[in-house]
């Protein structure tokens, strides 16, 4: 969800300027730089509280502990890269949180195997997730297409179907968005109640692990909103020219 700010912008041009379309922009921005802003600094500030073990080896005895033994965890390039793939079954850690031994490491890497928990156990919203990445990775395919063609000044595109196909498109990346949250909350709850029980870290840490995992929700549930209210209005420009 990244590129959809700078997508948006481009295809203003084309879509004819609004006042709501760059207050919409505008808006998402800020909101999301004020969350990613905050989600650095508190990352930044838990990474300095030391705990006994690192993030590979949280991740290793979560893993464990619930059973799962055929997930391999390793270590990624980059900074909040963590991630977990189901197609691979790898709990991938950055190097800082593979190696570091702080709350704000066994936080990311617990919830990267909340992630592999889901998996094993069949969660819903994962399965339909991971189901809708090829329709995702169409969609934003067909996004860039119909972007450069209107940047390109291409007749065929400077019309109503158009429109009507980019609203699909962008529909399927607003869905996307919208099924991640669930995926994402129930992963920090379940990396909050294994950290909690396991004893990893003491009363105040681990209200230190759930708030540097709030926020990394919450860069999330901006996307998502910020996404919904782009579609949302990108409707309501075809309901009006219909009126």
């Amino acid at each position: 969800m990244t590129t959809v700010l700078p997508d948006l912008i481009a295809m203003a041009p084309i879509m004819g300027i609004s006042p709501i379309l760059i207050v919409l922009i505008a808006a998402s921005a800020i909101i999301g730089w004020i969350v990613s802003s905050t989600l650095k600094r508190r990352f930044n500030e838990y990474s300095q509280i030391p705990i006994r073990y690192t993030g590979a080896q949280i991740a290793e005895t979560m893993l464990r502990e619930n059973g799962i033994n055929d997930v391999r965890v390793i270590s990624t390039p980059g900074k909040l890269t963590d991630h977990y793939d189901p197609t691979t079954k790898t709990v991938n850690l950055s190097e800082s949180v593979y190696g570091m031994n702080s709350i704000a490491a066994a936080a990311v890497a617990a919830h990267e195997c909340g992630h592999a928990v889901q998996h094993a156990k069949a969660y819903a919203w994962l399965t339909m997730r991971s189901k809708m990445v090829p329709a995702v990775q169409f969609a934003g395919s067909g996004l860039n297409i119909l972007m450069w063609a209107g940047i390109l000044g291409a007749a065929l595109f400077q019309t109503p179907m158009m429109l009507y196909a980019w609203v699909a498109l962008f529909a399927v990346t607003t869905l996307f968005s919208v099924v991640t949250l669930p995926v994402e909350f129930d992963a920090s709850k379940r990396a909050l109640v294994w950290l909690e029980g396991s004893g990893v870290s003491s009363s105040m840490d681990h209200e230190k692990a759930k708030n540097a995992l709030f926020w990394a929700a919450m860069t999330y549930v901006v996307a998502a909103i910020s996404s919904i209210a782009m579609l949302i209005y990108y409707v309501s420009m075809i309901l009006g020219r219909r009126n």
